[in-house]
């Protein structure tokens, strides 16, 4: 039998909370967390135990010791670290890594400043391509057109993960005039795709269906394959 299975995650800007249940059902089971892997988590197999897990988000420099020290002190023991994302767990009924307004506003604050470095360029990159592209001609246009369609199926989920994140931060905030925009976001860019498609020339058109192709098929694509790996591996172990 095998000793280590992969799962997948659900991103935890979407579903944080759902995958901190989910590991706390495989630890139950014998399956304990051991580090961050691809889009997922390793697991090692031992013992049943229950343990409750958390993800905390900050930019360590130089306070590593400080920091697990402080979270250990708390009945919290780290698991895994990727970038600023750092991994708990603990017994049942430990106090929450977050147990207040503020402080958990602070956590997802932390991670939409991550986030935002990765997604800001590669959002403006993606745009200048689109622009070159409909600017230019010939082979060049071609090359552009690749470009564009490639950056931009990692720009849109990149954008769409920040912007998840800073909804679950006003949402602790209780800011929920914000909460309720940010939700519009996906029905006015909706609309926005839908005039276009009824009014733009054939070039803005074949423009929009290549930003929609290379958004959706790339991200399906490596969803599919990180499934198929998923389940192939669980029948392995």
């Amino acid at each position: 039998m095998k000793q280590t299975k992969y799962i997948m995650s659900g991103g935890l800007a979407f579903s944080e909370d759902k995958d901190m249940e989910k590991l706390r059902r495989f630890s139950l089971k014998g399956w304990h967390v051991s580090g961050f892997k691809g889009m997922g988590y390793t697991l090692k197999k031992g013992e049943s135990a229950d343990y409750i897990y958390s993800v905390d988000y900050r930019s360590l420099k130089g306070d590593e010791e400080e920091y697990f020290a402080f979270f250990s002190a708390s009945g919290w023991s780290h698991i895994a670290s990727e970038g600023d994302i750092h991994l708990f767990r603990a017994k049942p009924n430990t106090k929450p890594i977050y147990s207040d307004r503020d402080t958990s506003a602070e956590k997802y604050e932390n991670l939409a400043h991550t986030m935002n470095y990765f997604a800001i360029p590669f959002i403006l990159v993606t745009v200048l391509a689109w622009v070159g592209a409909a600017l230019s001609s010939a082979l060049v246009q071609s090359i552009l057109f690749a470009i564009a369609v490639i950056f931009t199926a990692i720009a849109i989920p990149a954008a769409w993960t920040v912007i998840a994140t800073y909804k679950n931060k006003w949402k602790v905030k209780e800011k929920n005039g914000l909460v309720v925009l940010i939700k519009t976001i996906p029905v006015l860019v909706f609309l926005i795709a839908v005039f276009i498609l009824l009014y733009a020339n054939g070039n803005t058109f074949n423009m929009l269906m290549y930003m929609l192709i290379g958004a959706i098929t790339l991200p399906a694509a490596i969803w599919v394959i990180m499934s198929f790996y998923t389940k192939v591996w669980e029948k392995k172990a």
